[in-house]
């Protein structure tokens, strides 16, 4: 499926399946009967626009005029204050400000067709309507980008534009910048996808767009977005998928949104074939999930249907967001992207650091497993499912993680690359809120507290096929406690090996194992509901380690290793001395502190 016909036709065959759901007057598609925390009149105005990051590269690379006459009326009648669908007064950080960034494409992109298609008094409306952006408060991370498009739309369109509101709002994102490529998303926020789907992609459209005046602002974004490139492949398997971590993972592959923007603006960091095999082999994948209902339309969840995995802001078509790495179709036909053919992923680093993010990023298997340790990030909003997205010790590409299904017991309690605890009384906690992080060449320190009287010091240190974590536990209570390697299917399942100390499981999608690299806990299974992993449907089985723990201090160390092909990878030689907290792996000798 590598020519640009075929992402064009599923382009239209979604479009076209949304098509029975318009309201009335097109101003709105009504995907389906969930909520979010906005109105429904607003979720659905968010569906229709949505739609518009696939149509509108579509309509502009002139490969299709169909449903253009459907949107325009949409267009038409949503941004008329006369008109009973009208998308109305926008007041306050709103829904409707995000979606405005989708028509200040179609004005930005050369013969999109859809600015084309109204008509003067039209035009006047949909401005009025966007003008709106440049007074609201807006919420103080991604956001910020959304009323500079709008004026980067106007632009464009040769309406008039206002630099000060763009300076002002581009001003407010500046402290978020780490370097190396990486912003936070607020500060102090978390650093995950909308680095990729957000700050850089709307950075490179505006350096795009924007180039005549303000030319040093827009290379300052082509330099972070090149410096970003290189470590944000990291996060991409040789095979397709990506790493999932973090919120909004309903939009799927968003993830590889950045480098559709990276195509369309021209950026000089990866050959064109590299980065059209990274976009293409990564769509491919998600066309072999089932995310797509009956009906045609795209669902909530990641690798199938799955409301569990919603947060607040996720209408029925939120998951359209997915579209903006469609971004490619706008690029000519007879580009070099185009015409040449996607290569193989390129050679990276067994094991990276990524200092700016507090992630490890391993590519094991010749890079067709992709998998992240993870400093313990936490967003303070408290996203449904937050410590799953965000607290984990590690998350794969391949295995990805499963997610809390009850607040009691520990098979809803996501025990998957996590280490929990309990007063015996089956209701866990694991690593929510780090109070402090340390990265150096060889592992990542987090210090977290369960409790304020139970603190926790944790390593992980990353090899190639798989990683050691060593957790001193300060109790001032008694408390149990289980930890858990990756999560493989469970009606799948194909073999056990267990000893006393070490437990390997193997199962159709791979295998996971865990190892007691002190000989203080033993091993065990955790086996979660159905719906709980958030790569497949199917159950889980966790392989883990166990033990309780007395008041007082405890050492724990133990070795995680995953597979794709289900083979058991031999593990390290590894010596740990608790006294003087020196750990020797192989022949390498790690100092932890």
């Amino acid at each position: 499926m590598e020519s640009k016909n075929a992402y064009c036709n599923i382009m239209r065959k979604w479009a076209e399946s949304a098509k029975p759901f318009f309201t009335q007057h097109y101003s709105r598609i009504k995907m389906g009967n969930t909520a979010a925390h906005y109105p429904d009149d607003v979720a659905q105005m968010e569906g229709f626009s949505r739609m518009l990051w696939g149509l509108l590269p579509l309509w502009s690379a002139g490969h299709s005029t169909d449903l253009l006459a459907d949107y325009t009326a949409g267009v038409r009648h949503g941004s008329d204050p006369q008109h009973q669908e009208y998308w109305g007064e926008v007041s306050g950080p709103d829904q409707r400000c995000v979606e405005m960034a989708a028509y200040a494409l179609a004005m930005a992109l050369p013969d999109s067709l859809l600015w084309a298609s109204l008509s003067v008094d039209e035009q006047d409306n949909l401005t009025h309507w966007l003008q709106q952006s440049a007074d609201l408060p807006v919420p103080n991370n991604n956001w910020h980008f959304f009323p500079v498009l709008v004026q980067v739309g106007f632009k464009c369109a040769g309406r008039v534009y206002d630099m000060s509101v763009i300076n002002s709002h581009l001003d407010a994102i500046e402290p978020f910048w780490l370097g190396n490529g990486w912003y936070s998303d607020g500060m102090g926020r978390p650093r995950d996808y909308y680095n990729s789907c957000a700050f850089h992609y709307y950075g490179l459209l505006y350096s795009h767009f924007m180039q005549d005046v303000d030319p040093e602002r827009c290379e300052r974004y082509r330099q972070r977005a090149i410096a970003f490139a290189l470590e944000h492949i990291y996060w991409f398997s040789a095979d397709g998928p990506a790493i999932p971590f973090g919120r909004s993972l309903t939009y799927r592959f968003v993830q590889a949104a950045f480098w559709s923007a990276a195509a369309f603006t021209g950026l000089d960091v990866f050959s064109p074939g590299i980065i059209k095999g990274i976009i293409l082999r990564h769509i491919d994948w998600w066309l072999e999930q089932p995310f797509i209902t009956h009906d045609g339309l795209f669902s909530i969840g990641y690798g199938y249907p799955n409301l569990t995995m919603a947060e607040d802001y996720n209408s029925p078509g939120s998951p359209y967001w997915a579209l903006k790495s469609l971004l490619i179709l706008a690029i000519d036909d007879q580009s070099e992207f185009w015409q040449s053919e996607p290569e193989p992923f390129p050679a990276l680093e067994k094991v990276h650091f990524i200092p700016q993010a507090t992630q490890a990023i391993v590519h094991s298997e010749d890079s067709r497993h992709a998998w992240m340790l993870m400093s313990g990030q936490f967003h303070p909003l408290n996203f449904v499912n937050t410590d799953a997205k965000y607290c984990k010790f590690a998350y794969s590409s391949h295995f990805g993680f499963t997610i809390e299904r009850g607040a009691y017991g520990l098979n809803h309690a996501s025990c998957d690359a996590m280490l929990l605890f309990s007063e015996h009384d089956n209701y866990y906690r694991g690593r929510r809120e780090s109070r402090s992080t340390t990265m150096t060449d060889q592992f990542i320190r987090s210090e977290w507290y369960p409790w304020d009287d139970v603190k926790v010091i944790t390593w992980l240190i990353p090899c190639e096929h798989g990683h050691v974590r060593i957790h001193c536990v300060e109790t001032a209570r008694e408390i149990d406690c289980v930890e858990g390697g990756f999560a493989v299917n469970y009606h799948r399942l194909q073999q056990t090996l267990d000893d006393t100390s070490a437990l390997f499981i193997r199962s159709e999608n791979g295998g996971s194992g865990v190892i007691d690299l002190l000989n203080n806990r033993h091993t065990t299974t955790v086996i979660t509901p159905p719906n709980s992993n958030i790569v497949y449907a199917e159950p889980s089985i966790v392989p883990c380690l166990a033990k309780d723990l007395s008041a007082g201090t405890h050492w724990l160390a133990g070795w995680y290793s995953s597979s794709l092909s289900g083979k058991q990878e031999p593990a390290p030689e590894v010596r740990f001395d608790t006294v003087n907290r020196r750990l020797m792996l192989d022949s390498t000798p790690i100092n932890i502190y």
